[in-house]
């Protein structure tokens, strides 16, 4: 006989004492429907059934996150076959994994995580993922592989297969290969056609040194810029240009060790001639 039974209010039922009870409730039935919400409130929800069939579009998991850190999927209890597996998401590297893990189904996020193999059909469109048969197959059907190259002037050329790269050094550069896979590109002892050679860091020095006993020789005109001031003395010498003073040059020197470090100026033939004639 159908029974039904209708509250004007809210309608509890409790099994025990305490607000939450302490006893079961047991519905003893073929089918329970529940017509509205199902809000269960509790640490855990167990299903025994062999079959669940879920009628929503999107399944919503880790509800009440309001963090940046947990994990989130589907965990497999695979009992004594080994540990159990995860389809889930990983919050710390973007990404969604296949694993396996020796974590709890309630931890997140995982503190275990051994990648685990994942299958999918041969790739049937761009954004598919390729499997390992797709790769080797599309790899052995390459016959040639065209390598374009374009030099500084914008000439380029192509290689293809069975073609040779040839690394040629010039006037200043010497190149060598070795195995396994190795090129290597030296400058060689003279460089020519070099029209400017600046240091890298701010106020630091070029230093030009010859090997041994050898000296720096320059066999053309050695040009001075002007400065504007005189550099700071120091144990060696200082040759520089500043505006022309009594020496009639304006080729200065410094040394901290001649003259107590004061400047001193180059003297002209000129100049040298009348402070003779002067000093008789």
């Amino acid at each position: 006989m159908a029974k039904t039974l209708r509250t004007s209010g809210d309608y509890t039922i409790r099994a025990g004492a305490g607000t939450a009870g302490t006893n079961q409730i047991d519905f003893d039935s073929k089918t329970v429907r529940v017509r509205g919400d199902l809000i269960v409130d509790g640490d855990q929800t167990i299903v025994n059934t062999a079959t669940l069939s879920v009628e929503d579009t999107f399944v919503e998991l880790a509800r009440n996150n309001s963090g940046a850190s947990l994990d989130a999927g589907i965990y497999v209890n695979r009992g004594t076959a080994g540990n159990n597996s995860v389809f889930y998401w990983d919050e710390s590297e973007d990404a969604f994994k296949a694993a396996t893990t020796t974590d709890g189904a309630g931890v997140s996020p995982l503190t275990s995580a051994t990648l685990a193999n994942v299958r999918v059909a041969e790739p049937a469109d761009n954004s598919d993922a390729a499997t390992k048969n797709y790769v080797d197959t599309e790899l052995s059907a390459v016959t040639s592989l065209d390598l374009s190259i374009v030099g500084d002037d914008s000439s380029a050329v192509v290689l293809q297969s069975g073609d040779t790269l040839k690394i040629a050094g010039g006037s200043n550069i010497n190149t060598a290969v070795s195995e396994p896979d190795t090129a290597t590109i030296n400058l060689n002892n003279d460089l020519i056609n070099i029209t400017s050679i600046t240091s890298d860091s701010s106020n630091s020095n070029l230093t030009l040194t010859a090997n041994g006993t050898g000296s720096v020789t320059i066999n053309n005109i050695l040009t001075f810029s002007s400065n504007a001031s005189t550099p700071t003395a120091g144990s060696i010498t200082k040759v520089y240009s500043k505006t022309v003073g009594g020496g009639g040059t304006g080729v200065f020197f410094v040394n901290s060790t001649v003259d107590s470090g004061t400047e001193g100026e180059l003297i002209s033939k000129k100049k040298a001639r009348a402070y003779a004639i002067a000093l008789g």
